[in-house]
């Protein structure tokens, strides 16, 4: 099926753009995907012989464009838009090899347990952006719930500092990283939680030009816990063992339904280890041979790195080498990971 070889990059696409931001001329992209479709003869998903899944972790303006909340820019400076250069285009490359694309997509708000404003010091000042909140800074009486925002909220102040000092001593004793004081970001409705343009409009010309729909996943909106994994978030218990959230199995059955996985997006230290992680545990309990199926683009994901603050890149490494170790596979994407 000649649907099946690689694709060239269609006219439309700039790979100057890709850090940009720009409305999706969708009327004229879908005459364009239907009459590329026709040219190169891609078949319809349903049709696909060997299927294949495309995963997106947090493909959003708030991570990946240089002048918003949380650029992921790694050691090089400019990774997230390096890495969304070659995920745009392994999508166009690709087209007729991916049956599924699904993409998550961090949601917040102001009053959540990992912003400014929901956390004080003894003289009522909120702690500064990239603060790492300890267990024994809480144990210590230095940082304790702001309580405007609790009564706000309806949620008791006494069970809310409980639930503070439960909550950095369950970090701690579950290896996870520490509360992390993020910038104001991938708020709901804003400009910063929509996808990369770019990355948007190559969804959407898969989408026409295969005739299927994009899934998308949010995640991220629990107040009381930090939600790095499209899996569960970082706690799911709160101090009296009462259930909070869930872990959510969309993506293990994604594994399962498919014959191939591949998986990319931001950070590659945070939401992307944190979710290859926990679908890692899954699958080892469902069918450890699953991890067989899944691809980890390594040259489409990269760590946090904040000069002179913090450098996640060492910790990104040895999360994927242990998912390699575990049966996963690690390639670029330019490796060809959809085809044979």
């Amino acid at each position: 099926m000649n649907s099946k070889r690689e694709l060239p990059l269609p006219d439309h696409y700039h790979r100057r753009k890709v850090d940009q931001v720009w409305r999706v001329p969708y009327q004229d992209r879908a005459q364009e995907a239907r009459a590329w479709a026709d040219e190169h003869d891609i078949q319809p998903a349903g049709d696909d012989e060997r299927s294949a899944a495309l995963i997106l972790i947090d493909v959003q303006n708030t991570f990946c464009l240089p002048d918003f909340e949380l650029f992921v820019a790694g050691r090089s400076g400019m990774g997230a838009v390096e890495d969304n250069r070659r995920l745009t285009e392994f999508i166009y490359r690709n087209l007729g090899k991916i049956t599924q694309i699904t993409a998550t997509m961090d949601t917040h708000r102001p009053l959540q347990i990992f912003h400014a404003l929901f956390l004080v010091d003894a003289e009522g000042n909120h702690p500064s952006a990239n603060t790492m909140i300890t267990h024994e800074e809480v144990k210590e009486g230095k940082w304790e719930v702001n309580p405007a925002a609790v009564e706000r909220l309806g949620i008791d102040q006494a069970y809310a500092n409980r639930f503070l000092h439960h909550y950095t001593k369950q970090l701690a004793e579950k290896e996870k990283y520490e509360l992390t004081i993020w910038p104001y970001h991938a708020m709901l409705g804003g400009i910063g939680h929509a996808l990369v343009s770019a990355v948007e409009e190559a969804i959407f010309f898969h989408s026409i030009s295969r005739h299927t729909q994009a899934d998308f996943k949010i995640k991220g909106g629990n107040l009381l816990t930090e939600h790095y994994s499209a899996v569960g978030p970082e706690i799911l218990e709160g101090p009296e063992g009462k259930e909070i959230a869930q872990k959510d199995e969309t993506l293990l059955e994604v594994v399962k339904t498919y014959d191939r996985v591949v998986i990319a997006g931001q950070a590659k230290s945070h939401c992307v280890a944190w979710t290859v992680s926990d679908l890692l545990d899954q699958i080892k309990t469902e069918d450890p041979s699953l991890a067989d199926k899944v691809y980890l683009l390594k040259d489409c994901t990269s760590p946090v790195v904040i000069p002179e603050v913090v450098d996640f890149t060492e910790q990104a490494d040895r999360a994927f080498e242990r998912f390699s170790n575990e049966g996963m596979h690690l390639v670029r994407s330019t490796d060809s990971p959809l085809s044979g």
